[in-house]
């Protein structure tokens, strides 16, 4: 069968195939992604966007139900659970439309169907009913397969009474109890949707806090909101096993001291993590690195092969997808020797959830920038004293800035509470630029808006707070 050759082959159209092909196309190389689902990855279609239009119902649902703390009059407000998930679909729809047209006035071929590595250079292409299509040949090919949710023995989902995120994104009913294993970003943000919409919701986390990458100040933080909302937290607790019965779940939760308790519920979620997409890549093949289900790559996001790279999900932690197309971008440029790039720096990279209330981060938390020697300067600067937190009737919530008490430098901020996930870039940029507590201090911020709390924060890490 004839090959078809190009420049660039990307295995993967989510938001680090599709974003490192535009970016190859840019550069005058003739570029192709093999995308076997739906161009935008999970991002698009099952992660990122749809979940975030179903907590924008959920917040919208929330306001009005205290509509009167703003002098207004809801009565009877209720939901439309299948319309409610029917808004999520067509926004996530209309954007993965909009990334085929961004590949098509870039120029790059699509090629629905799943890719297979055959040789070096080489993919093996299958159309979606199962018919092989030709060949295609690259100089250079990224493999950007994505992950999905991992399951762990005894917990295996259904998806009808256990399920993952994508269940979770399309249910059929609203669940009046709910279970949900893992307080990571993806958990904490159902948990959040669903316990908004009305059910009754247990979070279940083996670590001992919620949120554990988040600092610890504003896990606890958190927790204590959630809690005031009505959600169960049991931390330091782990799942042994799910029994189920005709419309329900059993769950043996397992405490830390050796307690067992079973727990029913209509529905669980399960949110302990993702793995890789690896398999039936033909990686071994080639001889690209695999370990512990993710590919193993350099800092270039070269896998152990010359000529395969892989960036993403696959390619490991954190599971971002602005990490994605970041590595995207850089992985092309790297490649195509252009001057001035940089190697990823995972510590700039901002993390969000947007649970209710939000929480947003960047950097070292407090522990670690201690735990790796450094002597520390905190600042802290409550919602309460903020005049537009006020304002919006979201006076709940901290802002608190990490400095390196001899340089300057901004370690790490961490922000729980209204629009956080939208402040964090703030101090993404700060740190990027390497700036100081001299430039944070010095910076202009508008008046009234929730960012003068990030200036308030910075003062008083150094005992130059204004409002407090």
């Amino acid at each position: 069968m004839a090959s078809v050759d190009y420049d660039f082959a990307v295995v993967g159209g989510g938001p680090g195939g599709y974003v490192a092909a535009i970016r190859a196309a840019q550069l005058g190389l003739k570029t192709v992604v093999i995308e076997r689902e739906h161009l935008g990855g999970i991002c698009l279609n099952w992660g990122c966007i749809p979940t975030k239009a179903l907590l924008r119902t959920a917040e919208v649902y929330n306001l009005f139900k205290h509509a009167g703390d703003f002098g207004l009059k809801a009565e009877g407000v209720s939901f439309d659970l299948a319309k409610v998930v029917e808004r999520s679909r067509k926004v996530a729809g209309r954007l993965t439309t909009g990334v085929g047209y961004l590949l098509k006035k870039n120029k790059v071929a699509v090629v629905d169907g799943t890719a297979r590595m055959k040789s070096a250079g080489v993919l093996s292409v299958t159309g979606k009913e199962g018919s092989a299509q030709a060949d295609i040949t690259a100089k250079h090919i990224i493999i950007a397969t994505g992950a999905r949710a991992r399951s762990l023995p005894g917990l295996e989902p259904d998806g009808e009474l256990v399920w993952t995120y994508k269940e979770a994104m399309v249910p059929k009913l609203m669940p009046k109890s709910l279970l949900v294993v893992g307080s990571g970003a993806i958990g904490i943000e159902f948990a959040s949707f669903y316990r908004t919409m009305g059910a009754e919701v247990t979070v279940v986390e083996i670590m001992d806090r919620v949120l554990p990458v988040e600092d610890e100040e504003i896990s606890a933080f958190a927790r204590k909101s959630f809690e005031k909302q009505g959600m169960h937290i049991r931390t330091g607790t782990s799942v042994t096993a799910l029994k189920k019965g005709a419309g329900s779940v059993t769950a043996t939760l397992k405490a830390k001291d050796g307690k067992t308790e079973d727990l029913t519920v209509e529905r669980v979620i399960l949110a302990i993590g993702i793995t890789g997409n690896v398999e039936n890549l033909g990686l071994e093949a080639v001889g690209v690195k695999v370990e512990r289900g993710h590919i193993v790559i350099d800092e270039w996001c070269r896998t152990s092969v010359p000529g395969f790279y892989a960036l993403g999900d696959v390619a490991g932690a954190p599971w971002l997808a602005h990490k994605a197309s970041h590595e995207g971008v850089l992985c092309v440029e790297k490649i195509a020797g252009l001057a001035g790039v940089h190697p990823l720096d995972v510590r700039n990279i901002p993390g969000c959830t947007y649970c209710q209330p939000q929480v947003a981060s960047v950097g070292l938390t407090e522990a670690a920038a201690k735990a790796q020697g450094y002597e520390v300067k905190v600042g802290r600067f409550p919602f309460q004293g903020n005049g537009k937190a006020i304002a919006l009737g979201e006076p709940e919530g901290l802002v608190k800035t990490v400095f390196d008490a001899r340089t300057g430098e901004l370690l790490g901020a961490h922000m729980v509470g209204a629009e956080v996930t939208e402040l964090i870039q703030g101090y993404a940029i700060a740190r990027t630029l390497e700036s100081t507590e001299a430039e944070l201090m010095a910076t202009v911020f508008p008046h009234p808006t929730l960012s003068e709390m990030m200036h308030e924060s910075v003062l008083d890490a150094y005992g130059r707070v204004l409002h407090m």
